[in-house]
């Protein structure tokens, strides 16, 4: 399991390091494993954000270069604003915190579910996400 460890402390890391607005990263976390699994997985998830003009986007997050930034405003339209205000209440946030929160944390989950520039296998994937709910919330 070094690799899931590994995996885990990077996102956990890179989240720690950043300053977001008044939203609990680890809540957002929790929003973003949620939305991926109800979506059909992290290919589909992509999938909808391609669809919904974030092609270029998507593609800096999944390949080995920097990744571009995206606004809380394209991933509410992106991903739709029920998901956007299921997701804020879970955190107990305004739906436009939540959506700027995702906006910063979506891209460094896909950057590092994806360090060779390619998705991983579906039970890696699982692995990977079961492995980061379980170093964060206990």
């Amino acid at each position: 399991m070094g690799l899931l460890d590994q995996l885990a402390g990077q996102v956990i890391g890179s989240l720690g390091a950043q300053k977001q607005d008044p939203v609990s990263q680890s809540d957002l976390l929790s929003g973003v494993m949620g939305l991926i699994n109800n979506a059909g997985g992290l290919p589909a998830i992509l999938q909808q954000l391609q669809a919904s003009g974030l092609a270029d986007q998507v593609a800096s997050w999944i390949g080995t270069g920097d990744n571009q930034a995206v606004s809380g405003n394209q991933i509410k339209d992106a991903l739709g604003a029920d998901n956007i205000a299921q997701i804020a209440q879970q955190a107990g946030v305004e739906p436009e915190h939540a959506a700027t929160g995702l906006a910063q944390l979506l891209p460094q989950i896909i950057d590092k579910l994806t360090p060779d520039g390619q998705l991983p296998q579906n039970e890696l994937l699982t692995q990977g996400l079961n492995l980061l709910r379980g170093k964060l919330f206990g």
